[in-house]
């Protein structure tokens, strides 16, 4: 029963991550405070490798193009799903916006249906249209706030959209590395992936918004931190899914709604409306539909 142990530790922590770099968004800006995510969880991300490697000893890894092909979809993908979270955060909430993003899990099914083959039974497609309909009613314009609510709405799907790119890029790649080690796998493809968003991103920022990397350095205490927290809240799910099947490993992660509500609440003075707080059941009812079918 680890997996469930190790499940319940990702989701408060990927929360405290979320939250981390919300914080970091004023300084930094949403980008600076996304190059925290993947720049300072590098070395955390490589002692875990490190790990993985040590336990995997007849790991044999297959540097194909299906590999990198994955991996550079999945970091880029995860770049601009980060991006646009820390944007739908200022615009939706913090709670709001860590929902709006779950939609990455219905769109992973989607995306794995129509490009990787597989079958969907008929509780996943139950499940993808209930989560559908959850999203709509959160996301869904107050009167007089249109504007700003819909472009949150909008950031937070598309954050999800490209989590769901990002999750079947990874997938894929692990798959190609070495399918018979999926921790040793999924851990290289994680600190690959990572390599590449902290040379990227960071020389992008260096040309178009240098205050930004100077943000993110002063306050190294806090992004080594949010770097930590994302680096072992991968580690806990990558721990999880190694131990048991995907679907229920994501219906206990399920926990991360009630979890970022209470810190929205707590940290950032936000308060849901009833209608936040029905679309948020009917989008956690989908996705439990979706992990369980």
């Amino acid at each position: 029963m680890l997996w469930i142990i190790l499940a319940l530790l990702a989701a408060p922590l990927q929360v405290a991550r979320n939250a981390m770099q919300r914080g970091l968004v004023g300084d930094a800006g949403p980008w600076g405070a996304t190059l925290v995510r993947f720049l300072f969880g590098l070395p955390f991300s490589i002692a875990i490798f490190g790990v993985a490697y040590l336990l995997n000893p007849g790991a044999s890894p297959h540097w194909s193009l299906p590999f990198w092909g994955g991996a550079i979809a999945g970091a880029i993908s995860q770049v601009a799903a980060t991006g646009f979270l820390l944007m739908a955060m200022g615009r939706s909430g913090f709670a709001v916006a860590t929902m709006l993003q779950q939609s990455s899990l219905p769109l992973a099914a989607i995306m794995g249906w129509l490009l990787l083959g597989d079958d969907l039974s008929v509780g996943v497609w139950t499940g993808v249209a209930v989560a559908t309909a959850g999203l709509l009613v959160l996301s869904w314009p107050r009167r007089g706030h249109g504007r700003a609510d819909l472009a949150g709405g909008l950031l937070g799907l598309a954050a999800g959209a490209a989590f769901a790119v990002a999750f079947n890029g990874y997938r894929q790649a692990g798959q190609s590395l070495d399918p018979a080690h999926p921790l040793f796998s999924s851990s290289a493809a994680l600190v690959v992936a990572q390599v590449m968003q902290s040379l990227v991103l960071t020389a992008i920022l260096a040309v178009i918004r240098p205050q930004a990397l100077r943000s993110v350095t002063a306050s190294w205490r806090s992004s080594l931190k949010a770097g930590f927290f994302g680096s072992a809240a991968s580690a806990c799910w990558f721990g999880a899914l190694a131990l048991a099947p995907a679907a229920p490993v994501r219906a206990v992660g399920l926990i991360e709604g009630p979890i970022a509500a209470a810190v929205g609440r707590r940290l950032f003075q936000e308060k849901l409306r009833l209608r936040q707080w029905i679309g948020g059941g009917l989008t956690a009812a989908g996705l439990l539909l979706c992990v369980l079918g």
